[in-house]
């Protein structure tokens, strides 16, 4: 059980039957009346995000999510496959739970997928990625008074901004939490 004065950003708790993960909280004392929690929560199954005061003295239930690494291996006819590296079980799923993560993951690559009561509801790429341009404009030689971007195209089919020194069929290192360029791969 978790006290609504003890969340914090990434607990996952049940409300009124759904699971909801916390992403911003602030504990509000007002001059006048009790004080009491603002969170931002999103529920983890649908993705929809709420706004909501809570009580600190109320109870909530903790979601157990189970994290699990897994291979993405190929799509097919909308499903994408992802399998277990234990039991070489192929897990099918929907594009809708997949989109976020497949712009940055490619054929064979460890992604986290997260499940809720045996169910699949959310995959992760790996925090930072390496892949290769397809489209990019070419860089201009002595172009180098500011600091700027180009936009480019990556492999999965993902566009991002890179600097102007950077060429396509090279490979770059991606933050995918950000979606942001770090620096050419080795």
């Amino acid at each position: 059980m978790v006290m609504a004065g003890d969340f914090r950003k990434g607990i996952t708790v049940e409300i009124d039957g759904k699971v909801y993960s916390i992403v911003d909280f602030q504990h509000v004392k007002p001059g006048k009346g009790a004080a009491f929690v603002r969170a931002k929560i999103k529920n983890v199954m649908t993705g929809q995000v709420l706004e909501r005061t809570f009580n600190p003295s109320e109870k909530y239930e903790n979601a157990r999510i189970e994290k699990k690494e897994m291979q993405y291996s190929y799509n097919d006819d909308g499903l994408y496959y992802f399998m277990d590296m234990e039991s070489f079980e192929m897990l099918p799923l929907n594009f809708d739970i997949v989109e976020d993560a497949m712009q940055y993951t490619k054929e064979e690559m460890m992604v986290t997928v997260q499940f809720y009561n045996g169910v699949a509801f959310s995959v992760e790429p790996q925090m930072f990625v390496e892949l290769v341009i397809t489209e990019c404009e070419p860089g201009v030689q002595g172009d180098t008074s500011k600091a700027g971007n180009k936009p480019a195209k990556l492999e999965t089919g993902a566009s991002l901004l890179v600097p102007l020194f950077v060429n396509q069929g090279e490979k770059i290192r991606i933050d995918t939490r950000t979606g942001t360029y770090m620096e050419r791969a080795k």
